[in-house]
């Protein structure tokens, strides 16, 4: 992969999307191998799906999600407690895996 710019970041579809994909897929198969894969997948396509990654400066990411995430589960049977807990988790993971698809991890 080239260098990072986070200038190019700005554009992240255009200069960065199958990093970006590889980084939301290889989070996706942690979560998934470790927690209920219904409640994951449920994550995935409708919360994730809408979510914004941002670049924050000195390796760090950030990932944005849509008003009242837990909301937006509705086909899934589970607590509200539960869904945040799996769903905290998950945007650890994925801000990690960006760090690692970007360079970073070694750096922080």
């Amino acid at each position: 992969m080239a260098d990072f710019d986070p200038e190019k970041f700005e554009d992240k579809y255009e200069h960065y999307f199958p990093e970006l994909q590889r980084a939301y897929k290889q989070a996706f198969e942690t979560m998934n191998n470790t927690y209920d894969s219904e409640l994951v997948h449920a994550i995935d396509q409708a919360i994730l799906a809408e979510s914004e990654p941002f670049y924050e400066g000195d390796g760090a990411f950030r990932v944005e999600l849509p008003e009242n995430p837990v909301e937006k589960l509705g086909g899934v049977i589970v607590d509200e407690e539960k869904a945040e807990t799996v769903l905290d988790r998950y945007l650890d993971e994925l801000e990690a895996e960006l760090q690692a698809v970007f360079g970073f991890a070694d750096e922080l």
